[in-house]
């Protein structure tokens, strides 16, 4: 006789995430696990955001024979009174609530005008994922100290008169990772290195000193000369010209920008090597780059543009192209927001996209007089740049000569574009005929070609290669890109693509998700080397627009948000500014077609401020992802889905 299963589902099988469970319940979510040295670095960065506030000029990190780690500043100290509204000490909070610090109110009388700090997770992840930590604070006369396990109070909080020796002021943080959420309680030395030494540099002046129990090895670095001094240390080669320098920041009579955001740089130029390449915001290393990344790259390629025109220097036939002049370069950015938003928790890329024009505006300026005061090391860089484009464009020669005779005739729905150099080419696969209209108005002519598709895609997981072409759409796609179908055990011809980047388009509803994941499904299933060759990118447009009325001297202007996370960091802003509560009119776009195509370009084509996230595997490997590809999208797999949402199913956000 078959066992009944359990399938009640009753009030009681709701279960309520509270306190720092959901951190423990899923710690992949908030910090690395490879190793601890994320939540370790959590609490480094409030010993930097210490010292980037001007309280503190020393921070000290020892490794201890135990395993522990201990961070210490001399900065103003962690508060240990109640809080007036939780009826707990203070230091309690910071250390056990998800949403709670010193870092949401910016600007003028906040505690912190520029934090790396903003999500309010940091340093209680720290103590969900650590059997023991230990929090001392120093300030106003007192000692104050508090120890957890795994995230709980383990003895309560102690408060003493500071004895002779006690520090006037700063914090003590001991961290005992648990073993049970990382792959490996082993500290990398070098990153940790590497890492303090870069707080260092950006903070110049300031004492950072690493010590090692084990070893008996204790480094210290204090640099007085700041990016220049780490660039010239760390470069591959000597420089083609002399190294380019500078920061700028918005002053109180910005209209634009906060006082005090901006940016601080020094780029190299060199011919050999692997270039250095390191990016920071409010002292928060972004090893995935980000929006200002993309301004430092705008400012110099439009500086350089600008000289080589003004001089006449390109040659008949040449386009530059930004990678043209950023291929060869190292730099060290190191930028000041407001309040920056971050992709995910652990805060590797900057998604802010005011921080394109805000680095941008100072660079692009900085360095159009500098080659203009230093023509000869201008037309150096020139000539490096031209060099670079004139390669680029013969590569792209020889993949269009290699092109068989028999090309297939380009549908005729396709609005293509006028280059064929596929570095630089796109293509976007647009949901639906009305989007498609805005996309060709609104797109760059030159390098961005449109292909419309009807209706819902073909469900490709379980269609044979040589029926593919049975159905229209999926026709169209491969002939506009200019690949055929294949497997991953195949070695296709790549040299008929016609595009640098297959970038989907579709509505930012549930039914523009599903079109994205069955053209996902055709290009891992039928073009997996298109993915593996980082050919193939999702584009995510905005799904709120909020206008904004004149305020003060700052005119009337828009914004888009791409979630209800967005929108809500918005709001905050516009209320910051002083703009009244229901001043500002918010638009939802139902689809793609209701965008006009200056929207459109605005939001989703322009490549400075659009979002276009590469389609990668990640740490899956192609057999676990067709694993589960099999049971999201295979059509007996019913069963295996309804098991795989009753596991996973709370862990998705959606928007009905």
């Amino acid at each position: 006789m078959a066992v009944k299963p359990n399938t009640e589902y009753s009030e009681r099988s709701i279960r309520v995430l509270k306190g720092l469970e959901p951190v423990k319940q899923r710690p992949g979510m908030y910090t690395r696990t490879d190793n601890p040295l994320h939540v370790i670095q959590e609490v480094l960065d409030n010993a930097a955001d210490e010292a980037l506030a001007g309280h503190g000029r020393k921070i000290k990190v020892v490794v201890h024979m135990d395993g522990s780690i201990s961070i210490e500043d001399d900065g103003r100290g962690i508060p240990f009174g109640l809080h007036p509204e939780e009826n707990a000490p203070v230091i309690e909070l910071v250390f056990t609530q998800l949403h709670a610090g010193g870092k949401f109110d910016k600007g003028k009388g906040g505690a912190y005008s520029f934090s790396g700090g903003l999500h309010g997770v940091g340093v209680s992840v720290t103590n969900a994922l650590s059997t023991r930590l230990e929090a001392t604070t120093y300030r106003e006369g007192k000692v104050a100290r508090l120890v957890f396990a795994g995230g709980d109070v383990l003895e309560p909080l102690t408060v003493r008169l500071a004895a002779e020796g006690d520090r006037k002021s700063g914090t003590t943080v001991r961290v005992w990772p648990d073993g049970k959420y990382f792959e490996s309680l082993a500290f990398p030395m070098l990153q940790l290195a590497h890492l303090l030494r870069s707080k260092a540099v950006l903070m110049p002046g300031v004492t950072v000193t690493l010590v090692q129990e084990k070893t008996k090895e204790t480094q210290t670095w204090v640099y007085k000369g700041g990016l220049r001094d780490y660039l010239t240390q760390t470069m591959p080669a000597e420089p083609v010209i002399p190294l380019f320098e500078g920061e700028g920041f918005a002053d109180a009579q910005n209209e634009t920008f906060a006082d005090g955001e901006g940016a601080a740089w020094c780029v190299a130029f060199t011919e050999d090597g692997q270039p250095v390449r390191e990016s920071y915001v409010n002292l928060i290393p972004t090893s995935a780059g980000g929006t200002h990344e993309l301004g430092l790259r705008d400012g110099l390629f439009n500086a350089v543009k600008s000289f080589i025109e003004l001089h006449s220097l390109l040659p008949k036939g040449v386009k530059l192209l930004p990678e043209d002049v950023f291929a060869r370069a190292s730099y060290v950015l190191s930028t000041k927001v407001l309040d920056p938003q971050f992709q995910g928790q652990i805060k590797e890329r900057l998604n802010s996209r005011d921080a394109v024009r805000l680095v941008s505006g100072f660079v692009r300026p900085a360095l159009e007089l500098w080659l203009n005061q230093n023509v000869e090391y201008g037309k150096k860089l020139a000539e490096m740049t031209i060099k670079a484009a004139q390669s680029r464009q013969k590569a792209g020669q020889k993949v269009e000569k290699r092109k068989g005779s028999g090309v297939a005739v380009l549908p005729g729905k396709l609005t293509d574009c006028e280059s064929r150099d596929i570095a630089d080419n796109e293509v976007f696969l647009v949901e639906g005929d009305s989007a498609g209209g805005s996309a060709k108005m609104g797109r760059n002519k030159e390098s961005q070609a449109v292909l419309p598709l009807r209706g819902k895609v073909l469900n490709t997981w379980e269609v044979e290669r040589d029926r593919l072409f049975a159905n229209t759409e999926i026709h169209d796609i491969a002939v506009a890109i200019g690949v055929d179908p294949h497997g991953p055990g195949d070695t296709p011809d790549l040299s008929g693509l016609r595009y640098g980047k297959v970038c989907i388009l579709s509505d930012a509803d549930v039914d523009g998700s599903h079109i994205q994941v069955l053209l996902l499904t055709l290009f891992f299933k039928h073009f997996p080397k298109l993915i593996e060759a980082g050919h193939v990118f999702v584009a995510r447009p905005p799904l709120f627009r909020v206008d904004a009325p004149a305020r003060g001297k700052k005119p009337a202007s828009k914004a888009y948000a791409l979630d209800e996370g967005e929108l809500t960091a918005i709001l905050d802003k516009l209320r910051k500014e002083g703009v009244r509560e229901g001043a500002w009119t918010i638009s939802r776009f139902k689809g793609l077609g209701e965008m006009n195509a200056e929207q459109l370009w605005d939001t989703t084509l322009n490549p400075d401020t659009r979002r276009l996230l590469p389609v990668q595997l990640g740490s899956f490997s192609q057999d676990q992802t067709t694993h589960l590809m099999t049971k999201l999208m295979g059509k007996g797999e019913a069963g295996a889905r309804r098991e795989l949402m009753e596991l996973h199913g709370d862990s998705v956000e959606i928007d009905v």
